[in-house]
């Protein structure tokens, strides 16, 4: 299995996404691309998503577990078409978007002030 991106919570495989640390424990979710609806990237602040190393106070999103998101600017939310939405913070957004796009044609949107939601 050859893989195109990956850091030490998210990999970009040939037939799927894998978030490891998503479930409690260490559960890994797979997301098959084709579920992948849409991508929203969006900008951490404090109370968007920053300091949130795993969980949510959002029942909208669930942001997967990443110790050094707080030194992080950029997080990836999913649309898959269900009432929550994956919360992500890759190392280098750009390459998992990028990864994302080689096997479904999706649209990158952004926030209008570019703030993520409250997380």
């Amino acid at each position: 299995m050859s893989t195109t991106y990956a850091d030490r919570w998210i990999e970009c495989t040939p037939d799927a996404l894998r978030i490891r640390g998503y479930y409690f424990p260490w559960g890994t979710k797979a997301i098959p691309y084709e579920r992948i609806r849409g991508i929203r990237r969006v900008k951490l602040a404090a109370l968007r998503g920053r300091w949130r190393i795993w969980g949510t106070g959002n029942p909208r999103y669930w942001a997967s577990l990443d110790p050094g998101r707080p030194g992080k600017d950029t997080a990836l939310i999913l649309d898959l078409g269900g009432s929550v939405q994956p919360f992500l913070t890759p190392d280098d957004p750009d390459c998992v978007v990028a990864a994302i796009r080689t096997h479904v044609a999706i649209e990158v949107t952004a926030e209008e002030d570019g703030r993520g939601p409250f997380v």
